[in-house]
């Protein structure tokens, strides 16, 4: 299935188990190898993130699928819980 970019942009980002996560302001694009490597997020869910900056870069590897909504992986939540203790 083929897509625009850009058709992407301004999508809401959700863990599989539901989390809000924040949307999508860009992507980061590797040029040379012609693939995504990561998701450019706004809007961030601050339970989620510590930050003092407005977003956050996650890897494309833990995106499961992209339609209306974009579902990654819950490692966000156990990378948290790690950091806590």
């Amino acid at each position: 299935m083929r897509t625009d970019l850009t058709s992407l942009f301004g999508l809401n980002i959700y863990t599989n188990t539901g989390v809000y996560v924040g949307k999508l302001q860009d992507l980061v694009i590797d040029i040379e190898d012609q693939k995504i490597t990561g998701l450019a997020i706004s809007d961030v869910n601050r339970e989620l993130f510590d930050l003092t900056s407005r977003g956050v870069i996650i890897p494309y590897r833990w995106v499961i699928t992209a339609a209306d909504i974009i579902i990654v992986r819950d490692v966000i939540q156990r990378y948290k819980k790690r950091k806590e203790d």
